[in-house]
């Protein structure tokens, strides 16, 4: 039986959260399994080069040299060859995954923050406020994100910030259904109401009780979420909604070898393929933490 202690619901959930990591870690890699390991030494290698890429030896990724264009892979002087205009391919996917990255690692935060928030207000209050909530839910849902993303940068500007608050705020849907979800679960719990009984406040309950409990779940979430956000950073990009030139940006590089895929085609492939393992990994690795995070739910 749970204690009737204010917060002790914390120290329950914490123990057997630490209890499950505890069993992961002796059996190592087979509940991770090669292949999670495997996307995390790719998203590890995408991560340091992007973040170390100006101390890296790596060349200009802005300087043009049109006496140098459409080299192919393995040419002198440039391992992933050249684009339309000259510029290194490999300098410039490593600098195109810093956007990519600095996207996948803000904007899903965003989205955390606001889905966890308005999904714990949605399912503990319920009534008036969880219908005004699930209005706005709707309404979101009700007109296709990429379009609305679109206008709103073709107003607000396609830079860097407004990309990421724009991308939070319609992304944070999933991350509010399971919070709500969780929580509806979670507020009829005996430390939840021995809480209330105790005279504990609305927002102590929610932050010290709630919180830690309904948290588990979408954190996972917010993993495969990171991976959503970098597919529509590229489609913007792309359709020449992304961040302005010369920043390179994946979705971008696609779109510039587009119309020399047939005689060059390593300037299209090489930014897809990077896109696609870099989705990929964000994806295996969503995947496993969730399996292993419900398992971890329903045990507390």
């Amino acid at each position: 039986m749970v204690s009737s202690i204010p917060g002790l619901g914390i120290l329950v959930g914490a123990d057997m959260i630490n209890s499950s990591f505890r069993k992961t870690k002796k059996s190592g890699n087979r509940k991770l399994g090669k292949v999670f390991w495997i996307a995390v030494g790719w998203l590890s290698v995408i991560i340091f080069c992007a973040s170390f890429a100006s101390l890296l030896p790596f060349q200009d990724p802005l300087k043009t040299n049109l006496s140098n264009t459409f080299k192919p892979i393995f040419a002198i002087g440039h391992l992933l060859g050249t684009d339309p205009v000259g510029r290194d391919m490999l300098s410039r996917l490593i600098y195109g995954a810093q956007v990519s990255l600095i996207i996948a690692f803000t904007a899903p935060v965003l989205s955390l923050l606001l889905g966890v928030t308005l999904g714990i207000c949605a399912g503990y209050f319920r009534g008036k406020v969880d219908a005004t909530i699930g209005i706005l839910v709707d309404s979101i849902l009700a007109f296709p994100n990429i379009i609305a993303i679109i206008a709103i940068l073709y107003f607000l500007g396609p830079t860097l910030l407004n990309m990421i608050l724009v991308l939070g705020f319609f992304g944070m849907v999933a991350d509010l259904r399971v919070a709500r979800a969780n929580t509806i679960l979670y507020s009829e719990r005996e430390f939840v109401l021995t809480a209330r009984a105790l005279g504990a406040s609305n927002i102590r309950i929610m932050v010290k009780e709630l919180l830690p409990n309904v948290i588990i779940p979408v954190l996972a979430l917010a993993v495969i979420g990171m991976s959503r956000v970098i597919v529509i950073e590229g489609i913007l990009s792309f359709l020449g909604v992304g961040l302005p030139p010369p920043e390179p940006t994946w979705g971008k590089m696609i779109s510039e070898g587009y119309v020399e895929m047939a005689s060059s085609p390593h300037i299209t492939f090489l930014p897809a393929a990077a896109m696609f393992f870099t989705i990929l990994s964000f994806n295996l690795i969503g995947d496993r933490l969730r399996t292993l995070t419900n398992a971890r739910t329903g045990q507390i």
